[in-house]
């Protein structure tokens, strides 16, 4: 088969390799008919995840039709449509029975494209095929149901639930990228008072305007402290969300936030950054990180197929399955290419 392999830094190719066997009795393989690209596969190719080794299969987030599975499998059979989540959870470790599937002490976690091979590629291997898939109901289109694989659970947990937004808030979004969309979009759900975006590219703050932000701040040109600060009464954001995985834009999103308030950190971050504790001491405030566990992914499965979430508006591009180079250069250059989130489809 054809898969999209790693080969060190700044280095991928589209390439032939073996086809994914049963390793497990509760494996099952995927056919890949829609798959995605994340983020953080460009951190990864960046060489800010180290875990990742030359030879990996990239790509956690696919919708495709399972094709075999172990004799241990109990709920999904050959022929199912099924959402692969970005987590795999082995639904029986201290951490996923506390629904920490991030956390996962059995085998699981984020481990498709990251330790094991992943889903950039026409076939997959999902372990613990029960509890890290998802039925794909009967006339929802593919591209719909591949946001729940991972931005959409993203930004809810642990920008919008980790944030603790509540009705009234002021939420700053720092980022605009797929992620912080998918924050801004989960915040909408808790009728904030404003959401402001924050990000250096025009077509981003455009497109969170549409996804529901109703103040946005070009950070090249204009202060956003000054506008959270006329918002609040001087006070800051009650809650900050930080969507893009850099010292300066944690640090910004820190410097945001009132005192008493909470920090969602989403970014996946590469390289250190400076924690400011001899000011934020007395401040009494709340920072989170964390690695999404996809615990909501069954809400929002149900928010997307009662029409109250519209996840389809995150795909701007959509290419084959064979196009990974061009997908990965118009994603890769976003703020030129106004990608958004790019689909890959088998055709």
């Amino acid at each position: 088969m054809k898969a999209l392999v790693y080969h060190g830094p700044g280095v991928k190719a589209w390439e032939d390799v073996p086809a994914p066997k049963i390793l497990s009795d509760t494996d099952a393989i995927v056919r890949v008919d829609a798959v995605t690209i994340c983020g953080s596969d460009l951190h990864i190719l960046k060489g800010d995840v180290p875990a990742v080794t030359d030879g990996r299969i990239l790509g956690h987030e696919a919708v495709g039709t399972v094709e075999n599975v172990g004799a241990g499998v109990k709920t999904v059979k050959i022929g199912d449509r099924v959402l692969v989540s970005c987590i795999t959870s082995c639904g029986t470790c201290r951490f996923c029975r506390e629904r920490r599937y991030g956390q996962c002490l059995g085998g699981g976690g984020w481990i498709l494209g990251h330790k094991i091979d992943g889903t950039q590629a026409e076939y997959v291997r999902v372990p613990f095929a029960d509890t890290s898939t998802y039925p794909v109901p009967a006339g929802v289109a593919d591209e719909q149901i591949l946001m729940l694989a991972d931005i959409l659970p993203t930004g809810y947990e642990v920008g919008v639930l980790n944030g603790t937004v509540q009705p009234g808030d002021v939420v700053v979004v720092v980022g605009a990228g797929p992620v912080g969309l998918a924050a801004i979009m989960g915040a909408r759900l808790f009728s904030p008072s404003h959401i402001v975006a924050i990000d250096l590219a025009d077509s981003r703050l455009e497109a969170a305007k549409q996804f529901g932000a109703d103040v946005v701040v070009n950070n090249s040109r204009e202060d956003a402290e000054a506008v959270v600060a006329g918002l609040t009464g001087g006070l800051g954001a009650d809650v900050t969300i930080e969507a893009v995985g850099l010292p300066a834009t944690f640090e910004q999103a820190v410097r945001l936030a009132r005192p008493g308030g909470h920090i969602a950190n989403i970014g996946v971050h590469g390289q250190p950054v400076t924690l400011h504790l001899e000011e934020l001491w007395i401040r009494d405030v709340t920072i989170t990180t964390g690695l999404v566990d996809t615990y909501t992914t069954p809400t929002l499965l149900r928010l997307v197929m009662s029409h109250q979430l519209d996840a389809a508006r995150f795909v701007t591009h959509h290419f084959a399955l064979d196009e990974f180079e061009k997908a990965y250069d118009v994603f890769a250059r976003a703020g030129d290419t106004g990608a958004l989130k790019v689909v890959l489809t088998r055709t």
